[in-house]
């Protein structure tokens, strides 16, 4: 669909539902809500139902007998919280404890009854990932820590019984990520020297890593499962000698890919589903301005062809499964919905609704979220979203800006809180997948490398002009919001794009990239270059990386500014902030500035999420409605 049909039909479509009384202001509390049962997950045997429960701001877990439908709670932790946890056997599970300073998280296991409890490990002062979530000889966990050394990972056979860790590989201090195969054996591996990726392969565990397939780090290659019975050869995405992902089969053995199982110009892969049961490839998902599920076997087909007749009309992912591969957790979701947890019994045919995200919201009164498409004024075609507050004639409105946070993510079609909150207020919500984002292919996303402050906040200049030009928002009108990268993009696009933005709001934004890049942890550093031809060198880019950082350019800011941010911040340096926040009071500059008493830029709590929107709201309000 062109840009200019997809304008007619928002517009028709935002005409037709426009209210004719007046709107429902929906209270922020709704809006923001934490679900009272999140985390769903299910034993091995699919026997037990595991998931999250919500008690004050605190979240434990709660173990259900799907025989008897018995609910036992398996933790009762008051000062820290489970911030995440899986089966590791039919009888237990490992869980980590995460404290409120938000330091490394500690690792424990525990029976499914609430028996035996263990600490595994005092993981404060390191850091540890869980390769695989099976366990070896009923005792063994394969994990990687950086304990030995700060900038690498080695493997370790983490002995559950006892907590004892035995090292099982030494990184030799370029490996980035680690892989194992079906049985949990550690068979693949991927090093870097900072700009080139190398994937690393080995027959068993007895013998060496040798290198096989050398990329510089614009290619991706993605290990998904090894192929049953053929040892050597592993399904990958890959964009190796193309723009766009695509699912294909790599021989370890020679480095060569010897078939693309699925791939096409124009889409591009970011998911492919593998069932152990079957031992297949049975799926991929391929994202443009919505993620669409394209089948490798009729299984699959048939499967999700009965789950659309369950619930039509709306998206669907598999979250969890028995190793049966005949009881699967759902997890669903519209741009209106927030969605809700089933579990799914495939042999019946049957549903059981287990939880919604957010019983506060109702679908009917929530906004569409639209896709549209522009092009820069370079001539790039650039996508996004629009959203129009359901309640408004769709003409000279106030819009809010919202720049997606992360290096190198994107903006997606799904329910989004803070889209669906600024709608309600009011104001028509533009979100641009400008260049440098994901999902479009690495030639657009390489674009995006060293234009934070230049083309990035042009590409989302030129979509606020062309709201403006179809007449739907006033130009006087518009402000620019988002967290960490977005809240960088939205103080740096006050200056690097005058005149057109009423005001700016920044929730953990980073103000100074030579900072920023100072700060990447130890664990990162192998990545380093990488980061410098991302987003700048601070050695041979200087004048680049200062033009591109808000805090040499208070002077040339003169619009509100609203800044959030927390004194503990580990990627921004929050003494930064502040003198930023200090020069732009001395010339006056309205500023609102929100010390916020969580590490980053999520709201944990519901009092943080209540103070938190009500400034910004305050903010918007005043800044946007009162000119």
């Amino acid at each position: 669909m062109t840009a200019i049909l997809r304008f007619i039909c928002l517009v028709f479509i935002s005409v037709s539902v426009a209210c004719t009384g007046q709107k429902k202001e929906i209270a922020i509390t709704d809006f923001f809500k934490s679900p009272d049962k999140s985390g769903f997950a299910l034993s091995p045997d699919g026997k037990y139902l595991s998931y999250f429960k919500l008690e004050g701001d605190k979240q434990n877990i709660v173990m259900e007998d799907l025989a008897t439908g018995k609910s036992v709670q398996v933790t009762n932790l008051t000062d820290k919280n489970v911030n995440y946890y899986f089966w590791v056997s039919n009888n237990e599970v490992i869980y980590y404890k995460k404290s409120p300073t938000g330091k490394n998280a500690t690792l424990f296991i525990i029976n499914k009854d609430g028996s035996k409890e263990r600490q595994l490990n005092d993981n404060e002062k390191s850091r540890m990932r869980v390769l695989k979530d099976q366990l070896i000889d009923d005792k063994y966990l394969l994990v990687s820590s950086n304990r030995r050394d700060s900038t690498v990972f080695d493997v370790y056979r983490l002995n559950v019984r006892d907590g004892d860790m035995e090292m099982a590989v030494k990184n030799p201090g370029n490996i980035v990520n680690w892989y194992t195969d079906a049985k949990a054996k550690l068979r693949l591996a991927t090093s870097s020297d900072g700009v080139n990726e190398t994937l690393l392969y080995r027959e068993n565990e007895s013998q060496p890593f040798r290198p096989v397939i050398t990329n510089n780090f614009t290619t991706t290659i993605t290990p998904i499962a090894f192929a049953d019975g053929r040892p050597n050869i592993i399904y990958a995405i890959s964009n190796a000698n193309r723009d766009k992902n695509a699912l294909v089969e790599i021989n370890c053995s020679t480095g060569k890919e010897i078939k693309v199982l699925f791939g096409n110009d124009s889409l591009n892969v970011v998911e492919a589903q593998y069932s152990v049961s079957r031992k297949n490839m049975t799926f991929v998902v391929c994202e443009t301005w919505k993620k669409d599920k394209y089948y490798l076997d009729t299984f699959s087909r048939s499967f999700y062809e009965r789950l659309d007749k369950l619930m039509p009309q709306t998206e669907s992912r598999i979250v969890d499964r028995d190793k049966d591969e005949n009881l699967f957790l759902l997890r669903t979701y519209t741009d209106k919905n927030p969605g809700s947890y089933y579990l799914y019994n495939a042999k019946k045919a049957q549903l059981r609704k287990l939880s919604d995200v957010n019983s506060s919201i109702r679908v009917e009164e929530m906004s569409d979220v639209k896709p549209i498409s522009y092009v820069s004024r370079d001539g790039l075609t650039i996508n996004g979203y629009l959203t129009l507050p359901r309640d408004k004639n769709p003409k000279n409105l106030p819009l809010v800006v919202l720049a997606h946070n992360g290096l190198g993510n994107r903006s997606s079609w799904s329910y989004n809180a803070e889209v669906q909150f600024f709608a309600n207020r009011g104001y028509a919500v533009f979100q641009s997948n400008h260049r440098g984002s994901s999902g479009y292919g690495k030639e657009f996303s390489a674009a995006g490398f060293k234009q934070w402050g230049a083309k990035i906040n042009n590409d989302i200049e030129d979509g606020v002009r062309w709201l403006v030009k179809q007449e739907l928002v006033n130009p006087k009108k518009v402000a620019i919001y988002g967290s960490g990268f977005g809240g960088y993009i939205a103080l740096n696009s006050l200056y690097a794009n005058p005149g057109t933005y009423a005001c700016a709001a920044s929730n953990s934004g980073v103000v100074n990239l030579f900072s920023y890049l100072k700060a990447i942890p130890p664990y990162l550093k192998s990545n380093l270059q990488m980061f410098y031809d991302i987003i700048g060198n601070p050695v041979t880019d200087v004048d680049y990386l200062r033009q591109a950082s808000p805090v040499f350019h208070a002077d040339k800011i003169n619009s509100p500014v609203f800044v959030a941010v927390s004194p503990r911040d580990k990627w921004i340096n929050p003494a930064e902030v502040v003198q930023f926040v200090k020069e732009l009071k001395k010339k006056n500059v309205k500023v609102t500035y929100l010390e916020k008493t969580y590490v980053d830029n999520m709201l944990n709590t519901t009092e943080d999420r209540q103070n938190y929107y009500l400034a910004l709201e305050q903010f918007l309000e005043s800044n946007l409605k009162g000119k």
